[in-house]
């Protein structure tokens, strides 16, 4: 057993701080800023993260696309339905499994997601505006490499709730 006082800062801490509260407050910031600059993309901040995945990763089928994101299958078929329906994306058979739908970025979808990381890119700055610009990568390198390594050792865990549990209800607009 160790003779350290959980409940001990450490010398470099204020008492008061709370991590909870500070990535809470970064969180619901980032929501609101996202949020409003994907506002003409199909379901905001949930279409940008399927369209980057669809993207930027091997052409997922769409229950991988559910498996990587942690989304439930049948809300990810309305949101595909509706970036399908923008023309951002379409399912394709898949050469290996008749049964199975692979999801491709059109041209369209393609552009798209590149002017919304642009300005994904811009909102994520303001979030930021607080650190010196040198310490936003180490910040951004910091929380990916914290989140990878949760969904690594939980692999179920929802963002989407995470999300949730940090906006109330009413600061979440219907999409």
């Amino acid at each position: 057993m160790s003779d350290i006082d959980p409940c001990e800062l450490p010398a470099d801490r204020q008492r008061g701080s709370n991590f909870g509260w500070s990535l809470g407050m970064v969180l619901r910031r980032w929501h609101e800023y996202v949020e409003e600059a994907l506002k003409d993309l199909p379901h905001g901040s949930r279409g940008y993260h399927i369209l980057a995945v669809v993207v930027h990763e091997e052409v997922p089928t769409q229950a991988a696309l559910a498996s990587r994101l942690v989304i439930d299958r049948s809300v990810l078929t309305y949101v595909i339905d509706d970036l399908e329906n923008a023309g951002l994306i379409e399912r394709q058979l898949d050469p290996r499994d008749r049964r199975a739908r692979r999801i491709v970025a059109t041209e369209r979808g393609r552009q798209a997601l590149a002017d919304a990381e642009k300005r994904v890119a811009h909102a994520e700055d303001h979030v930021l505006a607080g650190l010196p610009e040198e310490q936003r990568a180490t910040f951004r390198d910091l929380a990916d490499r914290a989140a990878e390594a949760i969904q690594a050792a939980a692999p179920g865990t929802d963002p989407c709730a995470a999300v949730s549990s940090v906006i109330s209800p009413t600061d979440q607009s219907p999409r």
